[in-house]
């Protein structure tokens, strides 16, 4: 049984812990709050580009084409897996890499390279020895807006000029403070946008210049747009995930504290009922 000076010393250690983990929750709510802002301020503009293709596809009376829309036989295939950098929030970076993992199980037919984002992907990839064609970490839990620029340009770059037939993309979207949503989506090629009857209707579109040259500019703003909203989304459910893992940390140290009070206060008790008895045997030994 420990003695009164090593559960005090226990139950000092546990309270200092509560204090850094109720500090990282603090944190931590304040860093999701931002991150939530910049969610709800990126759907509408990646909702709104949405909207334009279909109404593009809509008034276009020629098939679409366009390099980003190109299907070809697919025979290597790139996965972009989004991962926190830091630890510390729970089974966040758990959930998105055994779901990668299922995703590479399944199209392991295919030559596979893979671009990571955040730290702890890329640590875990590596130590499998899977072939990483190009790593983004060190985002400090904040979007890179150069970061994420770099990551459409290179995904966008092989997948032009054929290095790759099929880029997928891994992340979680954010649903609440307390839940997100794992995510697989294909990011390249574009899927063609269905063509919306209701839209269309008694609808008269002008191009200008002409289709082709929209859809130039349009479609890479298109691919940057998701990226940046991905990015957005997981970073803000990474937050979530780190707050309510140190909330639950802290719930748990105070509970831990309770009960070594607890023990505390009835080792006390004996060793004072000891202590007593002892006096007390004493006195009557002496009157004996």
């Amino acid at each position: 049984m420990p003695t009164l000076r090593e559960v005090k010393k226990r139950i000092k250690t546990v309270e200092s812990t509560k204090r850094i983990t109720k500090a990282m929750e603090m944190v931590a709510a304040a860093k999701l709050r931002r991150a939530q802002q910049r969610v709800e301020q990126a759907r509408p503009y990646s909702e709104k580009l949405d909207l334009m293709l279909s109404h593009l596809a809509t008034a276009s009376s020629d098939e679409i084409t366009h390099p980003y829309f190109e299907e070809r036989e697919v025979k290597k295939k790139t996965l972009i897996v989004i991962t926190s950098d830091r630890g510390l929030c729970g089974s966040y970076n758990a959930n998105v890499l055994r779901l990668a993992n299922n995703w590479l199980k399944e199209n392991a037919a295919y030559d596979i390279d893979i671009i990571t984002v955040g730290k702890k992907c890329h640590d875990y990839f590596k130590r499998r020895s899977w072939k990483i064609t190009a790593n983004f970490q060190d985002w400090g839990g904040v979007i890179d807006y150069d970061k994420a620029k770099e990551i459409v340009s290179l995904a966008s770059d092989r997948f032009l000029s054929g290095d790759t037939d099929e880029i997928a993309l891994i992340y979680t979207q954010f649903i609440s403070t307390v839940k997100y949503k794992l995510q697989t989506k294909r990011y390249l090629p574009i899927a063609r946008p269905e063509v919306d009857e209701e839209a269309g209707f008694n609808m008269d579109y002008i191009f200008e210049p002409d289709p082709e040259s929209i859809y130039d500019a349009i479609l890479p703003n298109y691919a940057t747009s998701k990226m940046i909203m991905a990015l957005a989304e997981a970073i803000a459910s990474e937050h979530g995930s780190r707050m309510m893992a140190m909330g639950n940390a802290t719930t748990n140290a105070e509970e831990m504290v309770d009960t070594l009070t607890l023990d505390y206060n009835k080792a006390r008790q004996a060793q004072i009922t000891k202590e007593l008895l002892e006096v007390v045997s004493g006195a009557e030994a002496l009157n004996a």
